[in-house]
């Protein structure tokens, strides 16, 4: 059974920019932005790799921001209409339902940007448990045909973001910089722990409302 949780409303505060992002998409009254994710429940131990890794990036380019929340995508940020929101959560959760729970590994430093190049991010890719996460991703994509929305990105590189900064950056923090950052990981004492992860649910945001599919 999938839990709903609501966050409270943010009013009519406009979120298009917010510290310097932009909409994927523009907002529309009745657009829900929707998004299908592994939620990452981050240890003390993480925050401290963390903190190393952004404070380090940082000396490449300052203004990085590092992320409040983490997870792996399962779909790209779509655009449900409010009524379709039951009957999608209602199809994610019957092709979910028989997904049992798994480990995967990430831990190799990579440089991102968005589709559209205005955000640059450093996560950390999956180097094990690819196949298990596109067999998950193959399940969201069959519900996001049915409403006829876009599926995943093919050949995905499966991650968890750390730290963004706004434009394209990736020329700055490739080469040298990503080379000190997987050395950071590689050198860390508990990097093997913590980045072995264990997924336990699924989580569809919508709007201000959360779904949750727990793994067998």
């Amino acid at each position: 059974m999938f839990r709903e949780q609501e966050e409270e409303e943010r009013g009519a505060e406009d979120r298009a920019k917010h510290g310097g992002r932009v909409r994927c998409f523009p907002h529309e009254r009745g657009n829900w932005a929707t998004h299908v994710y592994l939620p990452y429940k981050v240890q003390e131990e993480f925050l401290e790799l963390l903190d190393l890794l952004v404070s380090h990036a940082r000396t490449y380019v300052s203004s990085l921001t590092a992320m409040e929340e983490f997870h792996i995508s399962l779909s790209q940020s779509v655009v449900l209409r409010y009524h379709w929101i039951n009957p999608f959560v209602q199809s994610l959760k019957e092709r979910l339902a028989s997904y049992d729970r798994f480990f995967c590994v990430a831990n190799q430093m990579k440089v991102y940007t968005n589709q559209n190049k205005t955000r640059t991010f450093i996560g950390l890719e999956v180097s094990a448990g690819h196949f298990q996460l596109l067999e998950l991703v193959s399940e969201v994509d069959k519900v996001m045909e049915e409403f006829d929305l876009p599926t995943f990105y093919k050949d995905p590189s499966f991650h968890i973001s750390l730290a963004w900064c706004v434009g394209d950056l990736t020329g700055s923090l490739e080469g040298q910089c990503l080379q000190e950052l997987q050395d950071i990981v590689d050198r860390f004492e508990d990097s093997a722990l913590i980045l072995r992860v264990q997924w336990e649910q699924i989580r569809c945001k919508s709007g201000n409302k959360f779904f949750s599919f727990p793994l067998r």
